[in-house]
């Protein structure tokens, strides 16, 4: 590992150079296996923040509480460390930079993860595929990435970005504290007849309801991919 950054109070960013890394499309994952000095071994999936050219890879990965892994990698692992990867995995919840439709972006919480991975390529590529992003987070404190996208979502050109807050939102928001609603991704999301590819990540309740959302505006749920997280230990 390479360098670490601090996303919030409980995620954190870790760098690592693979040198033999192959590239990954934007969307996937990989398994990380941690093997205590006794021989016993753990693995838990994590995606990739990174885009997919180059050795460096980018995992961001938010503490669990009583996980058994995530604790180890934000809080006790350094740069120099050395863990085990397998990957990258996944081929389902990937972005084709080569499909010029539209893309909506759907995260909840740490869900924003493997949705970087998209920003970042398409970035990367200079693409002019027209990106929304809608991120929902319980307040602006547990914001990932503030210095990319933008504390009021201005940050990459040609990117949409809309945050909503289900906790406290910031002085001055137009918006109260709320969960996403249906009106709000026919707002900030593309009209289903333009047949935009939607990526929606997170918490397993709210990506069945804004999936639902989108298939009852009419969307294409073969254009629906989602992926999606819940309590499995850390």
């Amino acid at each position: 590992m390479v360098g670490v950054r601090d996303e919030t109070a409980t995620a954190r960013t870790l760098v690592l150079d693979a040198p033999e890394w192959p590239g990954h499309a934007a969307g996937q994952h990989v398994d990380v296996r941690l093997t205590a000095e006794d021989g016993y071994s753990t693995q838990r999936s994590y995606s990739l923040a990174s885009s997919g050219d180059g050795t460096l890879i980018e995992l961001t990965v938010q503490r669990i509480a009583d996980g058994e892994v995530s604790p180890y990698l934000v809080d006790v692992m350094e740069a120099g460390d050395r863990m085990e990867l397998r990957g990258p995995v996944g081929g389902w919840f990937v972005w084709d930079p080569r499909d010029p439709s539209p893309v909506l972006l759907v995260g909840g919480g740490s869900g924003i993860v493997p949705l970087m991975s998209m920003i970042r390529t398409r970035a990367g590529l200079g693409s002019r595929v027209p990106f929304r992003l809608l991120y929902s987070v319980r307040t602006p404190d547990d914001r990932y990435y503030v210095p990319e996208l933008g504390p009021r979502g201005t940050g990459r050109a040609g990117l949409d970005i809309t945050y909503l807050y289900t906790r406290s939102a910031p002085e001055g928001s137009p918006r109260p504290p709320g969960r996403l609603t249906a009106a709000e991704v026919t707002a900030f999301g593309w009209p289903a007849e333009f047949a935009p590819m939607c990526f929606l990540c997170g918490p397993t309740g709210f990506v069945e309801q804004a999936a639902a959302f989108l298939v009852a505006q009419g969307h294409d749920p073969s254009r629906i991919r989602t992926e999606r997280f819940g309590p499995v230990g850390g």
